[in-house]
Parts: C-alpha cells; structure tokens; sequence
C-alpha cells in the first residue's frame, strides 16, 4: 500500500487526511482500480471523505470508465453536502462529459457548482463539442471570467475535431490577438485545422512559430506527426518527408502519418517503399498502416503489389481493409474480383462499411444490386440516385426508373452542383465550383485561364 505502514486501515477510516493522501499516491501511481477500492473500504469502515477525496475518486472512476460507480460517489457527495464544492462539482463535470450520462448530466452537475472555476467551465466545455454542440461551447467560452491556455486549446481542438476548421483557425488568430501563447499542445490542434483547410502558408507560420517556441521540436513525435500529416494534406509531401527525416524520436504515428502523406498524394510506389522500409528497420505496423497501404496502392494503380501486403497483413485487417481492397481492384476495372472479396469479406462476418464510392466505382448494376440485397443500407446522394435511375432505365425497367425520381423528389435530394475545387490566394482558401460565377474572383480566374489557352 502507498501509505505508512504504521497506518492500518482502521486507522485511515479515522483520519480523512491521510485516507486521502494514500488514494491519491495510489491513484497518481497508476493503480486507480486499488485506489476506488480502498476508498469503497474505508466507506464502509465510516470515513467521512473531504472534497479532496470525492474529487480524486470520481477522476479514477472517469479515467476506468466505471459509469456506476461515479454515480454512487455523485449520490455519496450529495449527501454529504459537497456536490456544490469546485473540486467535487468540476470532477461530476468531467465524469459525465467523459462517459457518466452525456451532456445534460454535465450541465446539471455544473450548474450545482456555488463558485465554478476555469476547470469547470472547461470540462463543460469539451462535454459540449463531444455532443457535437458548438454553439453551447463557444457561448459558455465566451461567459467564462478568466479564459487560460488550456480552455483555448480545448475550444481549438474541438472545433478542429467536429470538422470546423475555419471557426477553429479563427479562434487560433484571436487567441494570439489577444496575447495568448500557444502551448505544447495548441500547435497540433492549428495544424490538423489548417490541414482540412489546406491553408500551407498559415500551417507553414505555425510550423515557424513551433519551431521558435519549441526547440526540441524535432523531438517530440506527436507535434512531428501532426506536421507531417498537415503537409500531406496540402499536397506538399516533399515537406512531409522533410520533417519525417528530421524527426529525432519516431513512433508508429509518425510512419503512418508519412504513409498517409504519400498515398493521399497518390504516391503509390513510395508509399511502398515507406512500408517496406518501416518493417526492415524493425517497426510493427498496425491496422492504420495497412490501410494507408492499401490506400496508396489503390491510388497509384498498384493493385498487385495492395494485394500482396493486404494477404500478407491478413492478421490486421478488418472490414475497412476489404472496403479499401476492393475499391482498389475497381479502380482497375477488375470488378469481378473485388465483388469477390467483398463477399469474402461479409462470409467473415465483417462489416465492410463499403461507402457510395465503392458502389458507384463498380457501376449502376452493382449498386442497384447492393441495395437490393441489403449490402449499402445507408442513404443515397444525388449521384447515386441518378445512377441508379439509369441502370433501371438502361435495362428497360422505365417504371423503376420513375419511382427512383419519385424517391429523390419526396426525400428532397436534388441534383447537386458537383465537387469544388480551391486554391490559396494570400493566405485564404478561394472555393469555386464548375460554372460558379459568385467566387470573389472568377474574373481573375477567367483572364489566367484565357491567357493560358491563347499561349497554348
């Protein structure tokens, strides 16, 4: 035990003080488990634990994800009085954003605080932006008396996270407005946000600004592995590779997000090479690996070499693999084999989440045959429907036809404007769409181009 050997249990029922202290060393050192359950000893010997003890309890329950256990501790503190307390009502707070009862629990267990500190309003915070409650979030953010770095990184985070990377690149710009320097932590967060926004020369700032604030930078692999990740995301895996190389301290994250980088920019041979390399210097791969793999194979028109390491890796592949195989084989036009292992796939068991993509690859007949046969249960976009509207009419079956339009007209889905493509003109990402005459900047867009088709 981490207390005195002197010290019995007897004893600590009787001294709340040193009950509390052999919780916490017990619940610091990793033995959360041992630490709930020589409080749950000392409960029934009559200790009367303080605020510290309830809070350092209720964070080992949240930490071992023991939903019943935090409740029985929230009912124990109401009891006692202590609910309103900070350290007790900020630990309620994280238990239930985290996994006690979602939300609503979070917000009850908050609003029960007398005097709620910045630990408070961050874990509602993020209880929030789990739920996928922005406005909530960004509102309580606003109502909090002092914001600290660690609620900005939260709300940054978050954003990035729910996919809002614009709303989380602004909040980065006003958190340096207002005079707050970024954390550790704050930096992976700007760059998985400028990542989805492909904005290089704002995620080019921050790699500057790290480096700056940081210099052991090229030790640590988590912000490493977020740079690699945001460069191959902005088409630049040229720079990937060069902090990959730069990298002092490399993990698995790190090779997979370099695999990632290349297959993303569809450079499947070098994507390849990587795992090849990753294996011959000792590495283990994992499921993240083999489908990076896979996914630079199907992009770079290596169906053989995909399937070699997809059996090759059979241990670690799962229903996403079989999805990624298969569409890889389709893009080749080899769509016999992919059904084949589709059904492979489903005879395991697995559930393939074969998206819209794959289906659509495989042509009308295939998707129209999926749903039939209850393969694709998911909803069908614009696309499909119109896909599947001319299979039926391309076999004769003009009544099928109808009542696929039909469908589309009552579920509302219309046909859409297609993709879009942008580009980062200093500093901001520009979006246009084909035949879009709103972007800021067609005219410019439209002299280059007629420049280019009068010179070529």
């Amino acid at each position: 035990m981490f207390f005195p050997r002197s010290k019995t249990e007897e004893d600590l029922s009787r001294d709340v003080i040193a009950a509390t202290a052999a919780i916490t060393s017990l619940a610091r050192g990793g033995r959360r488990q041992e630490a709930l359950q020589l409080l749950l000893r000392l409960l029934r010997r009559g200790l009367r634990p303080n605020q510290f003890t309830f809070g350092t309890a209720i964070n080992a329950a949240a930490s071992e994800s023991l939903a019943d256990l935090g409740r029985q501790l929230h009912a124990q503190s109401i009891k006692i009085g202590l609910q309103s307390n900070v350290f007790v009502g900020s630990a309620l707070v994280d238990f239930y954003g985290k996994l006690g009862g979602g939300d609503a629990a979070a917000t009850a267990a908050f609003s029960a605080v007398a005097s709620p500190n910045a630990f408070s309003y961050t874990s509602l915070i993020v209880s929030h932006l789990r739920q996928g409650r922005s406005p909530e979030a960004r509102r309580l953010f606003e109502e909090m008396p002092e914001r600290n770095p660690i609620a900005w990184n939260a709300m940054i985070s978050g954003l990035a996270k729910l996919g809002q990377t614009e709303a989380a690149l602004k909040l980065f710009r006003e958190m340096i407005r207002e005079g707050i320097k970024p954390s550790r932590s704050t930096f992976p967060s700007a760059m998985a946000a400028a990542g989805s926004s492909a904005a290089l020369r704002l995620g080019q700032s921050l790699h500057t600004a790290a480096a700056k604030r940081l210099p052991d930078l090229d030790l640590d692999p988590f912000l490493g592995s977020s740079l690699i990740s945001f460069y191959g995301k902005c088409g630049s895996p040229e720079d990937a590779a060069r902090v990959f190389s730069e990298l002092g301290s490399r993990t698995v994250v790190a090779w997979n997000a370099m695999i990632w980088g290349l297959a993303q920019n569809g450079r499947g041979r070098e994507t390849l090479d990587l795992y090849w390399r990753m294996i011959g210097e000792g590495w283990e791969p994992n499921e993240v690996t083999v489908l990076g793999v896979l996914a630079g194979c199907g992009h770079g028109g290596l169906a053989e070499e995909g399937l070699r390491v997809f059996r090759e890796e059979k241990g670690r592949v799962g229903g996403g693999h079989y999805a990624c195989a298969a569409d890889m084989l389709a893009r080749e036009g080899r769509f016999g084999e992919a059904l084949g292992l589709m059904e492979e796939g489903l005879g395991l068991g697995l559930g393939l989440g074969l998206g819209l993509g794959f289906w659509k690859a495989m042509g009308g007949g295939s998707l129209v045959r999926a749903v039939a046969e209850g393969n694709w249960r998911g909803g069908l976009d614009e696309g499909a429907y119109v896909m599947v509207s001319n299979a039926y009419a391309g076999g004769g079956e003009w009544g099928r036809a109808a009542e696929v339009r039909e469908e589309m007209k009552a579920r509302g889905v219309e046909r859409g404007v297609g993709g879009c493509s942008w580009i980062e003109v200093e500093g901001c990402a520009e979006v246009f769409f084909n035949g879009d005459r709103a972007c800021s900047r067609v005219r410019e867009m439209c002299a280059v181009l007629g420049l280019c088709l009068r010179c070529f």
